[in-house]
């Protein structure tokens, strides 16, 4: 019996080595999600370098390569460069914005984000054929600048319920489409926002490279709003901004680089947009297109009533 108990004791004794080495050798749970976010802290010059470069590529050099292109590379009936573009814009947007979230510093609600970002590749998906079609209806005489049932090339269509088909591509593209593209978009970036603040007592200083793409930045959101007609979105996000940042302050948090790179951007965008009001205030036309309370009228509609017709 004394051999017996001898033996269990010992084989007790292998096995609680055994079990306590890799608690020994690892590293602690509170320390392995510590390391991670002391890296997460510095400037994503990478991740708002790449995002920034291919909304200017992706999304507002759509039309415009559409434009510079000789229309037999692309017929009608067939998809367009910019179609192409576009196509990449709805992978590689998303993408970028799953890997900013992956560096928040906080962990937030992945249920929220990914149905975000299902929304988000939905909408922007929708936008895709609504514009692929909508860009056809431009080359084929389409003015921008006046309503469906106004342009010349739709009001004489026969039968008339084709006009309704066409508003409806309106709806599609220009309201339902911007709608669950940008909603989603603009709330993943306050909820990565909300998580970009830090206890630090000293701020640190804005790199250079921040610097560089605020400008870039802030001018591509003033694109956003103003062609993707979303001023109400983006003033509420800019509001849910400055109240998170707020409450934060009274906490004894404040932003750190990535927070402080993202209010900026929507800061300068703020003024850009009021500019663009204000040269624009006085348009008779522009302010027959875009009647109500807030005024912003689109930069492509601005083209077309402007700059082509000199052309």
């Amino acid at each position: 019996m004394t051999n017996d108990a001898h033996k269990t004791q010992s084989l007790r004794k292998r096995r609680g080595n055994g079990l306590q080495k890799p608690t020994l050798n690892s590293t602690p749970v509170s320390l392995k999600e510590n390391l991670p976010h002391q890296k997460r802290n510095h400037f994503h010059s990478d991740l708002w370098f790449w995002l920034t470069l291919q909304n200017w590529i992706l999304d507002f050099g759509r039309p415009i390569v559409m434009i510079i292109l000789p229309l037999e590379w692309f017929p009608l009936n067939k998809p367009s460069a910019g179609d192409y573009f576009h196509m990449a814009y709805n992978v590689i947007t998303p993408f970028l914005m799953l890997k900013l979230i992956e560096r928040s510093p906080k962990a937030l609600p992945r249920s929220a984000v990914y149905l975000c970002i299902i929304t988000f590749v939905m909408g922007a998906s929708i936008h895709l054929v609504g514009d692929s079609i909508n860009h056809r209806l431009i080359l084929s005489g389409y003015q921008l600048h006046l309503s469906v049932r106004e342009n010349p090339i739709i009001k004489n269509l026969k039968p008339a319920s084709l006009i309704d088909s066409f508003e409806l591509l309106y709806f599609y593209d220009e309201q339902l489409g911007h709608l669950l593209w940008y909603i989603p978009f603009f709330i993943v970036l306050t909820l990565y926002f909300s998580g970009c603040f830090t206890k630090a007592k000293k701020q640190e200083s804005f790199p250079v490279s921040g610097w560089l793409l605020l400008g870039p930045s802030a001018l591509y959101y003033w694109y956003l709003v103003t062609e993707g007609q979303i001023t109400e979105l983006f003033l509420l996000t800019f509001l849910a901004m400055v109240t998170i940042l707020i409450f934060k302050q009274h906490k004894g948090l404040r932003p750190d680089q990535n927070g402080l790179f993202l209010l900026c951007s929507f800061t300068v965008t703020l003024l850009l947009v009021g500019l663009w009001v204000v040269y624009l205030w006085s348009d008779p036309v522009l302010r027959e297109k875009y009647p109500g309370l807030i005024y912003v009228p689109e930069p492509w509609s601005y083209y077309t009533l402007h700059i082509s017709k000199n052309h």
